[in-house]
C-alpha cells in the first residue's frame, strides 16, 4: 500500500514516541526524511539518526530523540505544506516560529535546510514543516 504524506507519517512517529516517552523511534528511509532528519540533527532537536538495511532494498532510520531534564526537546512539530495543499515563500515572506525561538524546515532548490540558512542563503522554497 502506497503512502500518500511519507514526511507527514515520519514527523507523526517522532511526535507520538517523544508523548511517550520512547528513546528512538524507527521510520522507512527516503532522501527527503534523511534530508529534514539532518536539519533536526543539526538544530538539536534530535540526537541522530542512523539509516539501516533490513532487507535488499529496503532501508530504515532509527531516529533518536533527544530529552531535557526529563521533557521533550520538541515541543510541537506539524506538518506545514502537505500533498493536497503546497506551501510556497519568498525568501522575505519566510515564517518565524515563536519569534526565532522554533525553526521551519524549508526545501529550496539549495536543498533541505532550517529557515534561518534559507535567510542566509538569501533563497525562498517550499515550507515542509515546522519545529518548536
Amino acid at each position: 500500500m502506497s503512502m500518500t504524506d511519507p514526511l507527514g507519517d515520519m514527523l507523526a512517529r517522532i511526535r507520538n514516541a517523544q508523548r511517550a516517552k520512547k528513546s528512538d523511534v524507527v521510520s522507512p528511509a527516503s532522501r527527503l526524511r534523511e534530508n529534514v532528519l539532518e536539519v533536526l540533527k543539526r538544530e538539536g532537536y534530535i540526537a541522530g539518526y542512523e539509516k539501516t538495511n533490513v532487507r535488499p532494498g529496503v532501508d530504515e532510520l532509527r531516529i533518536q530523540l533527544k530529552y531535557h531534564e526529563g521533557t521533550s526537546v520538541i515541543t510541537e512539530i506539524y506538518r506545514v505544506s502537505t500533498p493536497g495543499r503546497r506551501v510556497y515563500s519568498s525568501v522575505r515572506d519566510l515564517p518565524r516560529v515563536y519569534n526565532g525561538l522554533g525553526i521551519s524546515i524549508v526545501s529550496t532548490p539549495k536543498g533541505v535546510m532550517s529557515d534561518n540558512e534559507a535567510r542566509k542563503a538569501n533563497v525562498g522554497g517550499e515550507i515542509l514543516c515546522q519545529v518548536f
